[in-house]
């Protein structure tokens, strides 16, 4: 007699990488290329949704490479394979040194799969754990490998994973003029989708080189909703260390396009910021060398600032913290060249420099984010 499952185990988030059942037989027989880093795995013994609990993982090369599926390369995104990489820092290809199979970075010149890259390969998998914001590159990777996928009529495979920011949607909307890697489409800062569904929009809307289309096929999440609290189990990035950082990651990340340091450097990032021109003397912080930065901004320099570890978790973009160190800042410049790219408009800036409050400025995005929310709701996978 087969027992019926309990109520809990019905409610356990299961990954699209964890639903074999699904995609194993759309891989067999096929020459498969996996773009994949660190977050790539299959959990086991999971216990409850709520805190995504396991005993161990398999990372999903070893996991169908152990099925008998015949993988010839993988594709690393920024931070690379293992996940160890600087932002920004250039990842070399080379080999992985357990399966020894060929790894070709996707980051610096590289952003878009070769044909010859992908001579032979039947079918991509993608699966890559995503954090919800607008200029966290991973999005923009899976762009380039559906394009070039699309483009060489091979099919590409989501396995969707949840957003731990998915349950809001906000910020400025990116005008095309200031595309980068950081910002490829337009859509908010903060989206609300998971990648599989960011993926489906991507293709719905047209958005690939010349309007192409993917051949794409998404692995949906089990017993998951936008609503439902995610606690990442392995970190999607050198400096997104837990989930408050996570949580504060698209408010921080401004930070990035000022003289304001955002905590690399130290164990706290994106759960502080500083700098040596900040008229804030309550807490302080020296950035130092480490794996996630090997020269953060403002090096073996003291900087002032905030602690941001105990504050509520957000549900909205917080701009408080931007605009307080603007006006704190004591230094004759405050932001840089990438502060717009990583908005996607030049006017946030000109809002900060001209004293608009931040309930002025979220009243200027209104309009847009009423559209953006319209195209979104067409490629929804869950409540």
């Amino acid at each position: 007699m087969v027992s019926k499952k309990t109520d809990q185990e019905n409610q356990i988030i299961k990954t699209g990488a964890e639903r074999t059942q699904l995609y194993l037989n759309l891989l067999k027989g096929k020459n498969v290329a996996v773009v994949g880093n660190q977050t790539s795995v299959i959990a086991k013994n999971k216990k409850r949704s709520e805190t995504s609990e396991v005993s161990s993982f398999s990372h999903l090369v070893d996991s169908l490479l152990s099925l008998d599926i015949t993988i010839k390369k993988v594709f690393a995104p920024e931070h690379g394979f293992r996940g160890k990489a600087d932002a920004g820092e250039i990842v070399k290809n080379g080999f992985d040194t357990k399966t020894g199979l060929s790894i070709v970075s996707l980051y610096g010149k590289n952003k878009k799969p070769s044909a010859a890259q992908l001579s032979g390969i039947d079918v991509v998998v993608f699966d890559i754990q995503d954090v919800g914001a607008r200029f966290y590159t991973y999005i923009s990777s899976l762009h380039y490998v559906m394009e070039a996928c699309a483009e060489l009529g091979i099919q590409v495979i989501i396995l969707d994973r949840p957003n731990p920011n998915g349950h809001y949607i906000d910020g400025p909307v990116l005008e095309f003029v200031h595309a980068s890697f950081v910002g490829m489409h337009k859509v908010p800062v903060v989206y609300g989708m998971t990648i599989g569904e960011y993926g489906q929009m991507i293709n719905g809307e047209k958005w690939l080189k010349n309007g192409i289309q993917c051949n794409l096929k998404v692995i949906p999440i089990g017993n998951y909703t936008h609503r439902t609290n995610y606690s990442l189990p392995i970190k999607p990035s050198p400096n997104l260390p837990n989930d408050k950082s996570i949580n504060l990651y698209p408010s921080l990340c401004f930070f990035e396009g000022t003289n304001v340091s955002a905590g690399r450097g130290t164990d706290k990032q994106f759960q502080i910021y500083g700098s040596p021109f900040l008229d804030l003397r309550g807490f302080s912080y020296t950035p130092q060398s480490n794996e996630g930065a090997k020269y953060p901004k403002h090096q073996n320099k003291i900087c002032f600032g905030e602690d941001l570890r105990t504050v509520k978790n957000k549900s909205q973009l917080d701009l408080s913290y931007l605009i307080k160190a603007y006006k704190q800042n004591t230094d004759k410049k405050f932001f840089n060249d990438f502060f717009t790219k990583l908005a996607g408009t030049k006017k946030l800036q000109q809002q900060i420099e001209q004293g608009m409050s931040e309930k002025g400025i979220r009243k200027t995005w209104e309009r847009d984010l009423i559209t953006f929310k319209r195209i979104r709701e067409q490629y929804l996978m869950y409540e």
